[in-house]
C-alpha cells in the first residue's frame, strides 16, 4: 500500500509537469489542456488551477452517471493542476522550434510515463476518464466513441476560447496512446512478479 500511494502521488505530479512542458513548447497542447487554456485566457485565472477547477466539475458530471469516485480520482483533482502551475513558474520561456520540439515529445513521454505510475497505482481513473468509461457504463455507447465526443467537444470550445491547437495536438493525440501501452505494463503494481524472480522467492 505505501508503495502503490507514493506511485500514485508521483504520478500525478509528473503528469502535470509533462502537460507544463507542453504548454511551454507553444505548438498545442491535448484537448482538456487546450479547454483549460481557454478559460484561463478569458478568466486570468492559472492554467493549473483552471484544470483543477475543471477536474472538479467534470467529477460532478460523474453523479448522474452513477460513477464512484477513488482516492485516485480525487488526488487528481488536487494534484494535477498544481503540478502543472508550479512547473510553469520554474521552467523559461522556450524559443526556436528545435527545442520547442524537443520540449514538447519530453512532455508527451513525461505524460505517459505518468500515466502509467498513477494508473497502475490502482486508485481510480482520473475524473475525466471516469467520465468516459460512465458514459459507456450508463449509455451503453462504444468507449472510443464517448471518448472522440467529449475530446472533440472539449477540444472545439477551448480552440474557440483562445486555446493552443497546433502539431503538438496531433503528436499528443498519436503517440500518448502507444506510449502508455508501454509504460503501464512496466508499472503495473498488480503485474504478477517475473518467473525468475518467483523462482527465487520459492
Amino acid at each position: 500500500m505505501p508503495r502503490r500511494i507514493v506511485q500514485m502521488l508521483v504520478g500525478l505530479f509528473l503528469y502535470g509537469a509533462g502537460c507544463a512542458l507542453t504548454v511551454e513548447a507553444g505548438l498545442g497542447v491535448d484537448p482538456w489542456t487546450v479547454f483549460a487554456q481557454g478559460l484561463s485566457v478569458h478568466t486570468g485565472i492559472g492554467i493549473g488551477w483552471i484544470t483543477n477547477i475543471v477536474g472538479f466539475l467534470v467529477l460532478l458530471l460523474w453523479i448522474p452517471l452513477r460513477q464512484k469516485p477513488g482516492i485516485g480520482t480525487i488526488a487528481n483533482i488536487l494534484l494535477v493542476g498544481t503540478s502543472m502551475q508550479v512547473v510553469l513558474g520554474f521552467v523559461p520561456p522556450v524559443t526556436g522550434f528545435a527545442a520547442q520540439l524537443a520540449t514538447l515529445l519530453g512532455g508527451i513521454v513525461l505524460v505517459a510515463v505518468a500515466s502509467g505510475l498513477y494508473i497502475g497505482a490502482h486508485f481510480g481513473p482520473g475524473p475525466r476518464d471516469g467520465l468516459m468509461t460512465g458514459m459507456n457504463a450508463r449509455l451503453g455507447w462504444p468507449i472510443w466513441l464517448c471518448r472522440v465526443l467529449v475530446e472533440v467537444s472539449v477540444l472545439l470550445v477551448g480552440w474557440l476560447l483562445g486555446g493552443t491547437v497546433g502539431i503538438g495536438t496531433v503528436l499528443f493525440a498519436v503517440l500518448i496512446g502507444p506510449l502508455v501501452h508501454v509504460a503501464l505494463p512496466l508499472l503495473d503494481t498488480r503485474r504478477p512478479p517475473a518467473r525468475g524472480a518467483a523462482e527465487t522467492s520459492a
